[in-house]
């Protein structure tokens, strides 16, 4: 659309029948979806005005994939809309190199046709890891793509890998009164985020009723009796209805024919670019999941918009912000931006901590969401902004107060900023008042 919008003409080649790519048809907005109407449902059952009505309703996993869906043919009637508009036309087919400037694109039909340009940019998304000693045929093993096909709701499932998908899912199952297991690579959950807001989650999965293991690695995997049956080398059997492959992803670049032009991939399918987001051929660019981390949908879009203006003008004004927001949705959500009191502490930063625990905030009482905290992490010194980390209710949406004041400049940036403004009460947003105070009185 910026390169549209700037006078170049555009063709967009789209593998699928309808517009919207991984993000709109199997990843962000179904889990999403999923994730809302399920949580609705858990809020109803624990309040005491509808827990009694609702106690006997049934409430399947098809039912709630048929809910997701009108969300997802939403979206792409939203997005359908932008290419006609924008003078972009848009192919339905399989891409694929021809040379260095030329793609050919095979629609469902076999029928072939050529298009040259001279910018291409590669935005094919990725698709979930599937090694050879798991039976994806299997119709009780899914991914996070199949799961969105799943016909029935299971008693128990077993996920493996407990990353942000793996950890998304095992929220939305618990919330569903679905056993689950979780089970994790690593030593703690989600590694990469703040320790007191992994705690938190864990505490909570817990609460839900999820067994969460860690640092186990499958053995094997096996069918027994019609359950699915997995053995980790530590040696334990564990049992479940369904196993829920979530361990990595692949970028989407087996069929494009790369090795044609001399652009390489690594194990992961994934493209090597620059600081520009070019490959290794100057005017072919690559955005999105197939170039890497942090692939996520808000940071994948900010990138495709940048390098649109980069190959109309040659050159951009603007950079994109180092400091990207986090966004999990877990039950409760799980947002944050800037440093992790470890990164601080090893990078020997002076720093301090303020809290705000959501079950003192009187917005957070009245909608019955109590768990939940926000914390501010600043310098001790100039009192610069260092890190926002929030777990709870609307997550997602409070981190962006941090995130803006984060990126200012000078003295803009300061934890005085939330001490001295006032809230609209009772919010959510008030937290951010209140841990800053706590933490400025520990200075």
């Amino acid at each position: 659309m910026n390169l549209a919008k700037r006078g170049r003409q555009v063709a967009v080649v789209e593998q699928q029948a309808q517009v919207g790519g991984n993000c709109t048809h199997k990843g962000t907005i179904p889990s999403k979806a999923l994730r809302h109407s399920i949580q609705l449902l858990a809020d109803y059952r624990r309040h005491p005005l509808f827990a009694a009505t609702l106690s006997a309703m049934e409430v399947t996993w098809p039912m709630l994939l048929q809910a997701a869906q009108q969300v997802i043919q939403q979206q792409v009637s939203v997005r359908q809309r932008f290419y006609p508009r924008n003078g972009v036309a848009v192919w339905h087919g399989q891409a694929a190199f021809m040379d260095a400037q030329t793609i050919s694109v095979t629609d469902q039909q076999g029928q072939v046709q050529q298009l040259r340009a001279e910018h291409i940019v590669l935005a094919t998304g990725s698709r979930p890891y599937r090694p050879a000693q798991i039976d994806f045929n299997h119709p009780q093993v899914v991914d996070s793509d199949t799961v969105l096909t799943l016909n029935q709701t299971p008693k128990r499932v077993t996920i493996y890998g407990a990353g942000v998908i793996g950890c998304e899912y095992a929220s939305i199952f618990a919330n569903l009164d679905i056993k689950v297991n979780l089970i994790n690579t690593r030593d703690r959950l989600l590694s990469f985020l703040d320790k007191d807001i992994t705690d938190a989650l864990s505490y909570r999965l817990r609460e839900q009723g999820v067994v969460v293991m860690h640092n186990e690695q499958i053995a094997q995997w096996e069918t027994d009796d019609g359950c699915q049956v997995l053995r980790c080398q530590s040696g334990k059997k564990i049992r479940s209805d369904v196993l829920f492959w979530a361990n990595g992803r692949t970028g989407n670049t087996d069929n494009l024919n790369l090795n044609q032009v001399g652009i390489a991939v690594n194990a992961r399918g994934q493209v090597d670019i620059n600081a520009s987001f070019q490959t290794s051929l100057p005017h072919v660019y690559a955005v999105g999941d197939v170039a890497g981390p942090p692939a996520l949908a808000s940071t994948s879009y900010d990138q495709g918009r940048f390098v649109g203006h980069l190959i109309a003008e040659g050159e951009a004004d603007w950079q994109l912000l180092n400091e990207a927001p986090t966004g999990i949705y877990t039950s409760p959500e799980i947002s944050s931006v800037g440093k992790t009191e470890q990164e601080l502490t090893e990078q020997n930063i002076p720093y301090e901590v303020g809290h705000a625990e959501f079950k003192n905030l009187a917005r957070a009482q009245i909608a019955g969401r109590h768990e939940g905290m926000l914390k501010i992490l600043f310098h001790r010194e100039n009192l610069q902004l260092l890190g926002i980390h929030c777990f709870g209710d609307q997550a997602s949406e409070i981190v962006h107060i941090g995130q803006a004041i984060m990126a200012q400049s000078g003295a803009a940036n300061s934890i005085n900023y939330f001490a001295n403004t006032t809230f609209n009460y009772p919010t959510m947003a008030e937290a951010y008042r209140v841990a800053a105070l706590c933490g400025l009185n520990r200075i």
